[in-house]
């Protein structure tokens, strides 16, 4: 008779700190990085996004970047691309 191995899935989560950078007071001539999770219409909402933090908030740029798909976290070159071109970065989804 073949043996069944059983998974339990009720473990605890590992616990990982989480810190936040400080937001910035104004985003009046900020660079703004925009990433966009590849779903219907993000790149279209970040867009808008962008524009009106440009016209309303005084950004100075957007710039945006596509993530490879909407179930990972941004892949390390746009991480490190952000962090070198860009003060404050937008996520967003669509659906």
């Amino acid at each position: 008779m073949a043996q069944i191995e059983i998974l339990d899935p009720t473990v605890e989560p590992r616990k990982q700190p989480l810190t936040y950078v400080p937001r910035p007071d104004s985003l009046a001539g900020k660079r703004i990085g925009l990433v966009e999770n590849t779903k219907f219409n993000s790149d279209r909402l970040l867009l808008k996004i962008g524009e009106i933090l440009k016209s309303e908030y005084g950004a100075a740029e957007t710039r945006m970047w596509r993530k490879h798909n909407a179930g990972v976290p941004a892949h390390a070159e746009i991480i490190e691309e952000a962090k070198r071109t860009v003060d404050v970065v937008v996520a967003g989804i669509g659906d």
